[in-house]
């Protein structure tokens, strides 16, 4: 590692270690989260029962997911995880992964599956994602989230009720 990197990285650090405490104190005192850490939850799939927890999926992202995997030689996963940070405090992140995790909820439709982390879970009970093309970008996106008051007009980040 070069010095520079190396100050660069010890510049930054109380910065990362104090948005992640930060993150911590926000995730953990959401009323839901505290019991959910302590309970192993079985993967939820909206095929099985349909319920207004589930996450939900459209009929065009359901053809999207179905269009990627078609290119791959592996099937992916559409994983969707909330992050700190965006213009309305937390924002939706999309990412086509291969793998799940011990605290990974599932939800299925047509045999397209959206995985949600345990943590993110809590923020988009309910929600529904979609894929939209527009003039400028297409992307997935949430296209109604329950648990959020606002966001962005992009739809990219949201603030929790």
């Amino acid at each position: 590692m070069t010095t520079s990197s190396q100050s660069l990285f010890r510049r930054l650090t109380p910065y990362f270690s104090a948005r992640l405490r930060q993150n911590y104190r926000l995730l953990s005192s959401a009323p839901a989260l505290s019991t959910d850490l302590r309970e192993p939850q079985p993967s939820s799939s909206s095929s099985e029962s349909p319920s207004l927890d589930a996450v939900h999926l459209t009929a065009n992202c359901v053809r999207r997911i179905k269009e990627l995997q078609a290119s791959e030689t592996n099937g992916k996963l559409l994983r969707l995880s909330i992050e700190a940070g965006g213009c309305s405090g937390f924002q939706y992140n999309f990412l086509l992964d291969d793998k799940t995790n011990d605290d990974d909820r599932i939800f299925e439709r047509d045999g397209v599956k959206l995985v949600v982390d345990n943590i993110s879970y809590d923020f988009v009970k309910g929600a529904t994602i979609d894929y939209v093309e527009e003039l400028i970008r297409s992307a997935f996106q949430v296209s109604t989230n329950p648990s959020a008051v606002g966001g962005c007009s992009c739809k990219s980040s949201f603030m929790v009720k």
